[in-house]
C-alpha cells in the first residue's frame, strides 16, 4: 500500500485534513525546509522518518544537496549520515540519500563557484526517483531556507517545485521568527508551492514570547503549526526518536 500526502488547512480553529491517495508508481512525501540554517531540519526529518517506520510505514529520508567540511566517512555530510541512520537503508542506497555534496560550508551556488564544481541537478532527480519508487513515503530535507541558491537562477524553491512535494517549515522559536516564517510561507505561495505545516523548534518554555509565537504564526499565515518542540539541552543523535512525540506527523499522512 502506498500512502499519499495530505492537504491541511484551518477553518475556524479546526485542523482539516483531506487525504490524497496515490497509485502504484510511487509513494507520498514531504519536503522539510527551514526559516534559516541550523533550525533543526535534520533532527525533524530523522524524527519523522523514524516515527513513520515505527508505525509500519516504509519511510526514507533524503538530503539531496549538502555542503560542509569533507569527512573520511561513508557519508560526507553529517546530516545525511543521521538521516540514513534512521532510514535503515541498505548499503546500495547510500549514494541516493545524498547525491550531491560540496566540500565547502556555503550556499550550494557559492560553493560550486568557489570549488569550480557543478551542481548536478539531474543526479538529484534520478536519486529521488529511485528512492520514491522503492519506498512508501519520502522525507526530503532541503539546505538552508527556500531562497538559498543552488545554481544561478535556481533556488531551493525551484527544487521543491520540480520534485512536486508539499512543504513542512521548521522555524526556530526566537525573536524574529514571526517575520522569518511569514516570509517563507509567502515565498512558497508566490511560487505555487503548498505549505502543509509548520514546526516550532527549540522553544524556551520560560519565555512567553517563544511559547506563543506559534499561535500567532498560525493565525497570520493560516498554516497549521503541527509541532512544538521544546529546547532540549545536550540533544544527541540517539535522542532523536523522542522528538516525534512533539510532532503531529500523522497529519502528513491521514
Amino acid at each position: 500500500m502506498y500512502i499519499g500526502t495530505s492537504r491541511i488547512g484551518i477553518d475556524e480553529g479546526w485542523v482539516i485534513v483531506v487525504v490524497e491517495e496515490v497509485g502504484d508508481g510511487g509513494g507520498g512525501g514531504v519536503f522539510v525546509t527551514g526559516t534559516d540554517t541550523c533550525v533543526g531540519k535534520t533532527l525533524v526529518t530523522a524524527a519523522i522518518v523514524h516515527a513513520l517506520r515505527s508505525d509500519g510505514i516504509d519511510a526514507v529520508g533524503m538530503k539531496p544537496i549538502a555542503t560542509g567540511r569533507d569527512r573520511d566517512a561513508v557519508f560526507k555530510s553529517i546530516d545525511a549520515e543521521i538521516i540514513a541512520k534512521y532510514s535503515c537503508i541498505s548499503s546500495e542506497e547510500h549514494g541516493l540519500v545524498n547525491p550531491v555534496f560540496l566540500a565547502l560550508e556555503a550556499a550550494p551556488y557559492m560553493a560550486s563557484m568557489m570549488l569550480k564544481q557543478d551542481v548536478d541537478i539531474e543526479r538529484v532527480f534520478k536519486a529521488y526517483k529511485r528512492l520514491k519508487e522503492r519506498h512508501e513515503f519520502i522525507v526530503v530535507e532541503g539546505i538552508g531556507g527556500v531562497m538559498v541558491p543552488i545554481k544561478k537562477d535556481y533556488y531551493v524553491l525551484d527544487l521543491i517545485r520540480d520534485l512536486e512535494l508539499p512543504v513542512l517549515i521548521v522555524a526556530r522559536a526566537r525573536l524574529g521568527t514571526i517575520n522569518h516564517t511569514l516570509l517563507t510561507v509567502e515565498a512558497c505561495k508566490r511560487r505555487g508551492v503548498e505549505v502543509i505545516g509548520i514546526i516550532m523548534n527549540m522553544i524556551d518554555q520560560s519565555s512567553i514570547v517563544e511559547v506563543n509565537a506559534g499561535s500567532i504564526i498560525q493565525e497570520l499565515s493560516r498554516v497549521p503549526v503541527i509541532g512544538s518542540i521544546p529546547y532540549i539541552k545536550e540533544m544527541g543523535v540517539d535522542d532523536i526518536p523522542c522528538l516525534a512525540k512533539y510532532i503531529r506527523y500523522d497529519l502528513l499522512l491521514t
